[in-house]
């Protein structure tokens, strides 16, 4: 990747318009009161802004947990500009941001996030799809792992889901995600939510998720999952019935913490990587998808590439 960056600075209208590249990161909303940040959190923003401008990016995915601790009050609250629009102010990050809310967000009022962000946030899920140079394109399926789910006990560190608040509200929820899933026939189909479905750190598996996400995820041959939830940076791939599917935790935008406490509650030799690197300050994902494969690579703080991994089309 960093020799494709490089290239990209030089080359501008010519070897970086043959792909598609997005950032992805999770976690990263800052603190209920003031500087309303955390180092961590203005040293990724200032690293997401400086990939974007060297990578164009065409956007960013927001997963979840955007307002610590308790979300926000209503459209009016100050935390927007606080965490968000004081943080990630760069010229290079006013492309889109693609968001779904995650457990804090819900602790608050995640409506009002999306009334004040209705095009890039239009609803609690949605899907995306955008066309790759030369392919036919990728599908990004962003669900509410809470709506779908229910939430945690904010009181009870490494709680699970308790259910969903609404059934039928989650009902309906599963039954457009199957749709959504069946249908796509992009290069590669991307899901994105909050709660992970694998994690080796303090939540772990999601039992909610693995029961009922996982299966639909082999199902219908999707690429890979996004979320964040854990604070640190993942990659864990796993195969069924004859498909792999790789679960990418990128929550390690505002906070960073190491804990491999579920470490062996994920299947066996599926662990690729894991950091959580305080000192470094952070980190996200950088994705770059083109007609053959999709490279993603998570980046620190410092904007140093960590790891990479590259994966290929579903056509292939």
């Amino acid at each position: 990747m960093i020799r494709f960056m490089f290239m990209c600075i030089f080359l501008r209208e010519v070897s970086c318009m043959d792909s598609l590249r997005f950032l992805a990161v999770g976690d990263w909303g800052g603190i209920p009161f003031w500087p309303y940040d955390t180092p961590i959190e203005t040293k990724v923003a200032k690293q997401m802004a400086k990939v974007s401008e060297m990578y164009q990016s065409s956007f960013n995915l927001a997963l979840g947990d955007n307002f610590y601790s308790n979300g926000v009050t209503d459209v009016d609250d100050k935390r927007f500009k606080e965490t968000f629009e004081d943080v990630y102010h760069y010229d290079s990050l006013m492309n889109p941001w693609y968001i779904v809310a995650g457990n804090h967000d819900h602790y608050g009022n995640a409506s009002a996030q999306i009334a004040y962000t209705k095009r890039n946030f239009p609803d609690y899920y949605y899907s995306l799809n955008f066309k790759i140079p030369g392919g036919d394109g990728v599908d990004i399926i962003m669900i509410d792992t809470v709506l779908l789910c229910g939430n945690t006990d904010h009181d009870i560190v490494g709680d699970q889901p308790h259910g969903p608040e609404n059934v039928k509200v989650a009902e309906d929820h599963w039954a457009w995600l199957d749709t959504q899933l069946k249908s796509s026939k992009a290069e590669y189909l991307l899901v994105a939510g909050h709660f992970p479905v694998y994690s080796i750190a303090e939540h772990g598996p999601t039992k909610c998720l693995t029961n009922r996400l996982k299966p639909m995820l082999y199902k219908y041959n999707v690429t890979a999952y996004f979320c964040g939830h854990d604070h640190n940076l993942q990659h864990i791939s796993s195969s069924e019935s004859g498909w792999t599917v790789d679960y990418f935790v990128s929550g390690a935008g505002n906070i960073v913490e190491d804990n491999k406490s579920h470490e062996r509650d994920i299947p066996a030799g599926s662990l690729k990587f894991f950091w959580a690197k305080l000192i470094d300050l952070g980190g996200f994902a950088v994705v770059e998808a083109t007609s053959k494969n999709m490279t993603m690579s998570f980046v620190d703080g410092f904007g140093s590439t960590l790891y990479s991994y590259t994966m290929y089309s579903r056509k292939s």
